[in-house]
């Protein structure tokens, strides 16, 4: 069973037109990849297809109530520049927060003030620390600055000099700059638009949804893992009766060794589970079977792009050296063979590659993923038509056209072109941890024991 498989496209422009925009725009997309695959251009059906579903599709989500607030947000800082400034500023604020809330410490930590006399130097000092721990940067400069011009406080040049580098700081201007535009309005209602979207990055709340999404993704893995070592005690079972029979394993939390290129920039360089395969006079394994767990469906296809590179890094191996990989319960080492062997291409990935999600399979997959979505609705051009309709116009089309010619010939939006194969591929690739368990169960209906790299 694949109750994740990827939704068929409509058969003809004029179908996908009353299928929502959505779909419209992945037909268009898809249409527009198969015409220069096979040499020509897109025809003017396609191209107006592409433009008008994507007309509609960013008024949809510029509507007030029931829009994308993400979106809205990217509108109004493509718009405002304060929200822009805001927005560049804030990207790095925790950063400059540790960096100022360190150096106020180093003058003000409590130990330090219990040894300070008691006086207006001591009281200022307080009043500095009260306002870091609290995040109020402007009071922590108007603290500073007191203390600087407290008489006496020149006949202590270290304590003046780590003043002056604290107040006159990059960070504390950035910090005292964000303190400011807060309180505008437009930072207010873009503020607004993003925390519809979920918990601040760096909250509580953030990292109670993050460790939520980590422990599900252990649980996939987990689930995985006891799947892929049913399967390796049913290849042993069946291998008992012949002695020169390989033997199976597995594997978790594989890490590529730094001789292969572990640390290469983009590629995945740990693997969840993997089945091995020795035969007796071996002493290393083969890798035969790789599965990645996530925690839900739409995961495994931003994640393709560095399973692929990952899998090109294994495939660089000599074939005649075995490599050290450090794995969950001690070292396992693996015939370069075996690595150079594996697919390296998204057509080939189904003999060496699953996915596994116990995430809900979709009433609806949607045909355009996320990523591409957000990459169309984030390009200038759709913005501009963005911030037209925000002010009364109707969609234009026609200022859509140069996103169209960014589709065609821009090799950022490759990954957008080629977006139905590769959820496609990604989607033929999942399983359920428990029709995977199934298919071990009852191998005849196997999509995994089928595997000619699998076969004893």
């Amino acid at each position: 069973m694949r109750r994740f498989r990827a939704p068929p496209l409509p058969d003809s422009l004029e179908e996908a037109r009353g299928r929502g925009t959505a779909t419209a725009l992945a037909t268009a997309i898809e249409r527009a990849r198969l015409a220069l695959a096979a040499g020509s251009a897109p025809g003017r059906d396609i191209r107006a297809l592409f433009l008008d579903a994507l007309a509609r599709h960013i008024a949809e989500a510029m509507r007030p109530e029931h829009g994308d607030a993400a979106f809205q947000a990217m509108v109004l800082r493509h718009r405002s520049p304060l929200v822009r400034e805001f927005a560049s500023l804030n990207a790095h604020a925790e950063r400059d927060r540790r960096r100022i809330r360190s150096g106020v410490n180093a003058l003000a930590h409590p130990e330090k003030l219990q040894r300070q006399p008691p006086g207006q130097i001591r009281d200022t000092l307080q009043r500095a620390q009260a306002a870091s721990t609290a995040g109020d940067w402007s009071s922590v400069a108007d603290a500073l600055l007191d203390l600087m011009g407290l008489p006496g406080n020149r006949d202590d040049p270290v304590l003046f000099r780590s003043l002056e580098r604290l107040v006159f700081d990059d960070a504390f201007t950035r910090l005292r700059r964000i303190d400011a535009l807060f309180k505008l309005g437009e930072v207010e209602r873009y503020r607004s638009l993003w925390a519809r979207q979920g918990p601040a990055a760096g909250s509580e709340l953030a990292t109670s949804t993050g460790t939520g999404a980590q422990q599900r993704g252990d649980a996939v893995e987990a689930l995985a893992a006891a799947a892929l070592q049913a399967l390796a005690d049913r290849l042993n079972a069946q291998a008992e009766a012949a002695p020169d029979a390989p033997r199976y394993r597995i594997a978790t939390s594989l890490r590529v060794p730094s001789l292969l290129g572990g640390d290469a920039q983009g590629a995945k360089s740990e693997w969840d589970v993997a089945l091995l395969r020795r035969h007796e006079a071996d002493q290393a394994w083969d890798l035969c079977l790789i599965a990645e767990a996530k925690a839900s469906p739409d995961a495994a296809t931003t994640d393709l792009p560095r399973l692929l590179r990952g899998l090109r890094v294994l495939a660089r191996a000599d074939l005649d050296t075995d490599y050290p990989f450090a794995a969950h319960g001690g070292e396992v080492r693996l015939r370069g063979a075996s690595l150079a062997a594996l697919p390296t291409e998204e057509a080939d990935l189904a003999r060496a590659v699953i996915y596994c999600s116990d995430g809900e399979a979709e009433r609806a997959p949607r045909p355009l993923n996320a990523a591409s979505r957000m990459q169309l609705l984030s390009a200038p051009a759709s913005l501009a038509v963005a911030a037209r309709i925000e002010d009364g116009a109707a969609p234009d089309p026609s200022r859509l056209e140069p996103v169209w010619h960014q589709l065609l010939e821009s090799p950022a939006f490759g990954p957008v072109l080629h977006q139905y194969p590769t959820l496609r591929t990604v989607r033929e690739l999942m399983l359920h941890p428990d029709d995977l368990m199934a298919a071990i169960q009852y191998p005849a209906a196997s999509p995994v024991l089928r595997r000619g790299s699998l076969a004893p």
